[in-house]
C-alpha cells in the first residue's frame, strides 16, 4: 500500500454532507436517534412514520442545518414501501442511505401468543424492510452506490421468552442483511446491521425500574449499565458513510459487552 493511499484517508469519509437518508420510524425511539446522527454528519432527512411527528424531531434535525421531511404511513400496506420511496426521490432527487429501523413487539405466554400476535410483527419488522430494501435497490443501482442499515437485535443471536415473532424476525432480518449484501455488493452498495443491546428507553422502563429484572439485564452486560441512545449514534453514521465501504454483510452489536457474559 501506498503512502499516498494511507494518506488519501480524512476524516471527511464519515462526513454525510450531500446525502440523503430514509429513516423508518425515525420520529420516536431509537430510530429518533439515528435520524439526529445522521443529520449531524450531513444527511437531509425522509421519515416515514406510523406515528405522528409532533415537531420534536424536526426541530432537533433543523437545528443542525439540514432540510427533513416527514411522511404520515403504514410502511405494511400494499404499495407503501415503492411510495415511500418515490416520494423521497421526488421531494430530494436522490436516495443514498435507507435505515430499517421501525418495529414493534407483542409480548404473550407461549400458548397464547398466537397469529394475532405473529403476523403484525411479520409484517413491520420483516416484509416492509424487505420491500423498502427492494424498491431501494432499484436507485442505488442504478447510480452504483448505496448504504442499507437494518436495525437489529441481540435477537438476532439468542432466543428470548414472550415473544418468538421478535427473535424470529430479528434472526431473519440478519438473514436478510446477509442475503442483500450477497447481491447488492457488485453494485457498490453496502448492506449492514446494528444489533442493539439493552437501552434506557422508554421501552424498557418497567424492566429498569424493577430491582430484580434491573440487577438480571446489569449482572449480563460488562460495562455495568444500561445503554444510552448516543451510543448508538457513531455505529450508525459509520455504516452510512464512505469510512464502511468495505464493510458487508455485517451485524454491528452495540451492546456493553452482553454477548460475552
Amino acid at each position: 500500500m501506498s503512502v499516498s493511499s494511507l494518506n488519501a484517508f480524512s476524516m471527511d469519509f464519515f462526513s454525510l454532507k450531500g446525502k440523503t437518508a430514509i429513516v423508518t420510524g425515525g420520529n420516536s425511539g431509537l430510530g429518533q436517534a439515528f435520524s439526529l446522527a445522521l443529520a449531524k454528519a450531513g444527511a437531509s432527512l425522509f421519515i416515514p412514520s406510523f406515528i405522528k411527528e409532533n415537531g420534536e424531531t424536526r426541530v432537533l434535525i433543523e437545528q443542525q442545518g439540514v432540510a427533513v421531511e416527514f411522511m404520515d404511513v403504514d410502511i405494511t400496506a400494499s404499495g407503501a414501501p415503492a411510495r415511500v420511496i418515490a416520494a423521497c426521490c421526488e421531494r430530494f432527487g436522490a436516495l443514498d442511505i435507507l435505515v430499517n429501523n421501525a418495529g414493534v413487539c407483542k409480548l404473550n405466554n407461549v400458548l397464547d401468543f398466537g397469529r394475532q400476535d405473529w403476523d403484525p410483527m411479520i409484517n413491520v419488522n420483516l416484509t416492509a424492510a424487505f420491500e423498502l430494501s427492494y424498491e431501494a435497490a432499484k436507485v442505488m443501482i442504478a447510480q452504483q452506490s448505496g448504504k442499507i442499515v437494518n436495525i437489529c437485535s441481540l435477537f438476532s443471536y439468542l432466543g428470548g421468552q414472550w415473544s418468538p415473532a421478535y427473535s424470529a424476525t430479528k434472526h431473519a432480518l440478519a438473514g436478510l442483511t446477509k442475503a442483500y449484501c450477497d447481491e447488492l455488493g457488485q453494485y457498490n452498495i453496502q448492506v449492514n446491521g446494528i444489533a442493539p443491546g439493552y437501552y434506557a428507553t422508554d421501552i424498557t422502563a418497567a424492566t429498569r425500574g424493577n430491582p430484580e429484572t434491573n440487577k438480571r439485564v446489569l449482572d449480563h452486560i460488562p460495562a455495568n449499565r444500561w445503554g444510552d441512545t448516543q451510543d448508538l449514534m457513531g455505529a450508525m453514521i459509520f455504516l452510512a458513510s464512505r469510512a464502511s465501504d468495505y464493510v458487508n454483510g455485517h451485524l454491528l452489536v452495540v451492546d456493553g459487552g452482553y454477548l460475552v457474559r
